[in-house]
């Protein structure tokens, strides 16, 4: 497969959207997508946004994206890259496109002189997992996510 990866831009925000929209049902969760394009364009693409996304095309006509942003390890001393968001169309997987996506955002963080590349992926999600395995990727068995959203959020950050 000849896949183009190039930077995302203003323009992509729809296209950038659609495939979040695609992931989320994937995921089984399209009601928890909140984001509107312009919301997309705002928060990815203003002056001061920390946040960046890839797009993979084929032919011309994009089949996959990822977003991503730096973190930063303070047991390392160095940034490392956080992939928030994957994905290939149905169509495309098996064609190279989610390897082409992942190799360059490897090549984000080597040059970036990153201590670390790490994204997470549903418990459920075999196929992915697999994947991310054949590449090399090492599941983190010690660590659990956590996230505070909506009200829990509110509550915490008045109180």
């Amino acid at each position: 497969m000849t896949a183009l990866i190039r930077e995302a831009n203003r323009d992509d925000s729809s296209i950038i959207l659609r495939f979040v929209k695609e992931l989320a049902a994937y995921e089984k969760a399209e009601h928890e997508v909140l984001a509107t394009e312009q919301m997309i364009e705002d928060s990815i693409f203003s002056e001061h946004s920390s946040t960046k996304a890839i797009i993979c095309e084929k032919d011309g006509n994009p089949i996959g994206f990822a977003v991503y942003f730096f973190n930063y390890s303070t047991w390392l001393g160095k940034h490392g890259l956080y992939l928030e968001d994957l994905f290939v169309s149905p169509s495309e997987r098996g064609s190279g496109a989610g390897k082409a996506l992942l190799k360059h955002l490897a090549g984000i963080a080597v040059a970036n002189d990153c201590g670390r590349f790490e994204w997470s992926v549903l418990d459920w999600n075999k196929p992915a997992i697999d994947f991310y395995e054949s590449l090399g990727a090492k599941p983190k068995s010690e660590w659990l996510g956590y996230q505070l959203t909506g009200e829990h959020l509110t509550v915490l950050a008045a109180s």
